[in-house]
């Protein structure tokens, strides 16, 4: 399986941004498609964003889109997650998530360990 290593989260203002990657090792990382998701507190997980395995297709959350970016490098084994325009709803730790093949495929392979995200009103 593919190992998933999430980083970038931290604490933001409202209306700032970050950054997330996440780094792939193991497989062939151009083999997965990659998605985001997030875990609120006291919330189920949701789905974020995702992309296909070359990049050519996104998919966002209403809650999300327009304010997050999904892009990866496949030369870098890199996904990532630019988060702008932030809201205090926004705070969750985020997860990435790989699925075989090369869109996603409704069930991942692998997921990261995640990282903290914090939005201060």
């Amino acid at each position: 399986q593919v190992q998933l290593v999430e980083s970038g989260g931290g604490l933001v203002q409202a209306g700032g941004s970050l950054r997330l990657s996440c780094a792939a090792s193991g497989r062939t990382f151009s083999n997965y498609a990659m998605g985001w998701f997030r875990r609120a507190p006291g919330k189920e997980r949701e789905f974020v964003a995702r992309i296909s395995a070359s990049s050519d297709y996104t998919s966002y959350a209403e809650s999300v889109k327009g304010r997050f970016t999904i892009s990866r490098d496949n030369a870098k084994n890199t996904v990532y997650l630019q988060m702008s325009s932030l809201k205090p709803e926004d705070t969750a730790v985020y997860y990435c998530a790989a699925s075989y093949g090369s869109t996603w495929s409704g069930r991942a392979a692998s997921w990261g360990q995640g990282t903290q995200v914090t939005v201060s009103s």
